[in-house]
């Protein structure tokens, strides 16, 4: 199955670290990040759970939650939970999906059968509060995540949700934001009020809103 951004998550029940879920019941009204990594009790995943752990006050304050899933049963997923925390200076603070059936992956399209017909990707799913999938990024086994760039295209979902505006290449919070070409010139004062500036008439920039 191949997801494209705009369509609805697919919903599922499954054990996880944390108790029995039921993904759409867990995902609420905020928005989420789902990650899978190729297996546990490996490196670079020990890294990626661990700093997503240390992150968890960043993913708060934009009302984040995050899960990972792996195709490891939950007992292999709580020995190796205790590996995170030693090694990695921190607590796992977030559910782990058990998956051994492949079932959650396979709904997801995170197997990519030219890379490995059994572990998965390193997928990231952003999900909205209407529970729609608003951009992914997918990696490697071999390529650890940034943490950097997924806080930031989180920051720039969340805007971008709220106001007719898009983020610029390179663009970090606190910088201006292009106005939406759907924004007529003479709306742009009312939309807008703390000003913008014309490069032409399809690039126009304003400070970003919310701040």
């Amino acid at each position: 199955m191949s997801l494209q951004i705009g369509d609805t998550a697919p919903d599922f029940s499954a054990t996880t670290t944390s108790g029995e879920i039921n993904f759409h019941e867990w995902l609420g009204n905020g928005w989420a990040i789902l990650f899978s990594h190729p297996a546990d009790f490996t490196p670079i995943c020990t890294t990626e759970l661990g700093r997503t752990a240390q992150l968890k006050d960043e993913f708060d304050k934009r009302n984040t939650k995050v899960i990972f899933v792996s195709v490891n049963d939950l007992s292999s997923h709580e020995g190796w939970v205790k590996d995170i925390n030693a090694t990695q200076n921190t607590t796992v603070n977030f559910p782990v999906i058990a998956d051994p059936d492949r079932k959650v992956a396979e709904l997801y399209g995170m197997i990519h059968p030219n890379a490995s017909t059994t572990a998965p990707v390193r997928s990231v799913f952003f999900i909205g509060p209407d529970k729609k999938i608003k951009a992914t990024i997918t990696y490697p086994a071999s390529t650890g995540r940034n943490y950097a760039e997924i806080l930031r295209v989180l920051d720039s979902l969340q805007l971008t949700s709220e106001y007719s505006v898009g983020t610029p290449v390179d663009w970090e919070v606190g910088q201006d934001v292009v106005i939406s070409t759907a924004v007529k010139d003479e709306d742009i004062a009312k939309n807008f009020p703390k000003g913008h500036r014309v490069v032409n008439p399809y690039l126009r920039y304003t400070p970003q809103p919310n701040i």
